[in-house]
């Protein structure tokens, strides 16, 4: 059966788009977009059982019409339906470089999902992701091409929220750093009214997060931003997140950590991790896990014959150099970042893709000085070199892997967390 790689997907709904509108209508649940109705059939067919929230029915119907839509010569029977798996026509949702694993330990979420750094770093502990989440379509495309799966789009939608199963056991989420506006609270204590999460984190991201929490409960969270979370908006946003979780009745614990300890780059993130109060009384004994001297160097992440194409252009090289020299002599330290292939690199950025400043390779003195390939950027990210990083543009992976978390180190506090939450004594 010649089936379409999945991988192909996006472009192909791009195109569908463009010549039948926007959406694909189905019979029973009026209009959702081929999106949506991907990540449906995606989570159904990877978590049989497992998506209480997820009507069969639905997902049913949606591999019906897909099922329609790319085989029209082929009856579609009750039998197709009931052991969709059988057919083999969606073999290459499983044929991928990370699937879960079959004896999964606990479940998980994956919200503002990316790269899938998060997804990595959990199913290296046994566990199973049951829902993601992720807008950017590129990035949904490099997340289906390596585990099978389409993230559901927009999670501020109450009709994605609705697909995220009644129970897991851990939330994940890289989400993005906001400010909070305080001064509806400041109104409301001054008419002696209290205030809760939904009135002091409405708008903004964390909102989501905290709502998903409540709803659900699950046993733990992990939680990652950029280090300045702490300090941005004067301390008030993380004063906010933290009195959001407390009154949500989890415990907290957090720490800012350097990837350096585990890739040869400087990025500092903040960690926060959370286990609920009602099942560990806050006795669970977390620790994160400790830094160690880093050993890797820029060189090892280098490929051995990177195409001509990612050397600077003279033009480029020059500006780059007349933009430093100028703002030296200023007493500025703005330029470029000219790496000692011995030691480690500036934080990559998701706007590497512009000219690779922040990070330049040399390549001695009767050449100019390259940007990171693609693939070496998710190496300095951590990621594996069966993880495919091709299926999208050079200007998309550079912004995914800049907006991505650092695998080993998420990884790190993943071990500790799973450790923690599976060996406490729980009080159901």
């Amino acid at each position: 059966m010649d089936f379409p790689n999945i991988s192909d997907f996006p472009e192909k709904i791009s195109k569908k788009k463009q010549a039948n509108g926007t959406t694909l209508k189905t019979s029973m649940y009026g209009q959702k977009s081929y999106e949506t109705q991907l990540a449906v059939i995606t989570h159904f067919l990877h978590n049989q059982g497992l998506i209480q929230n997820l009507s069969t029915k639905q997902a049913e119907d949606y591999v019906r019409e897909y099922l329609n839509h790319k085989y029209p010569q082929i009856e579609i029977t009750d039998d197709i339906l009931c052991e969709p798996l059988n057919t083999g026509f969606f073999n290459d949702f499983f044929q991928i470089p990370f699937p879960d694993p079959t004896d999964y330990k606990f479940t998980f979420i994956d919200l503002f999902a990316g790269m899938g750094g998060f997804r990595l770093a959990m199913r290296a502990q046994g566990g199973k992701c049951v829902f993601s989440s992720e807008w950017n379509t590129f990035a949904q495309k490099t997340y289906l091409a390596n585990f099978g799966e389409m993230p559901f789009g927009d999670i501020t939608k109450e009709e994605i929220k609705k697909y995220i199963p009644t129970q897991f056991d851990v939330l994940c989420a890289g989400f993005p750093c906001q400010p909070f506006s305080i001064a509806g609270i400041s109104k409301k204590k001054s008419l002696g009214r209290e205030t809760g999460f939904r009135d002091k984190t409405q708008g903004t991201l964390f909102f989501d997060v905290a709502d998903i929490l409540s709803r659900h409960r699950p046993k733990a969270f992990f939680l990652e931003n950029v280090k300045n979370l702490v300090s941005h908006d004067k301390g008030n946003t993380f004063k906010i997140i933290q009195a959001t979780l407390k009154e949500l009745e989890y415990s907290i614990h957090y720490k800012v950590m350097d990837g350096k300890a585990y890739v040869p780059q400087h990025r500092e993130r903040i960690m926060i991790v959370g286990f609920d109060k009602k099942r560990y009384h806050e006795k669970e004994k977390f620790e994160f896990p400790e830094a160690t001297p880093s050993i890797k160097k820029i060189k090892d992440i280098l490929e051995d014959n990177p195409d001509d194409k990612y050397t600077l252009s003279d033009k480029l090289w020059a500006y780059l150099q007349n933009y430093a020299k100028k703002h030296k002599e200023k007493g500025n330290g703005f330029g470029f970042g000219l790496v000692d292939l011995n030691g480690i690199s500036r934080t990559l950025s998701a706007r590497y893709y512009k000219d690779g400043s922040e990070i330049l390779i040399p390549q001695g003195t009767s050449k100019n000085p390259r940007r990171l390939t693609p693939r070496e950027c998710a190496r300095l990210m951590g990621y594996p070199d069966n993880y495919i990083i091709n299926k999208v543009s050079d200007v998309q992976a550079y912004r995914q892997c800049g907006n991505s978390v650092v695998v080993p180190l998420i990884t790190a506090v993943s071990e500790q967390i799973i450790k923690t939450m599976l060996t406490e004594n729980i009080n159901e």
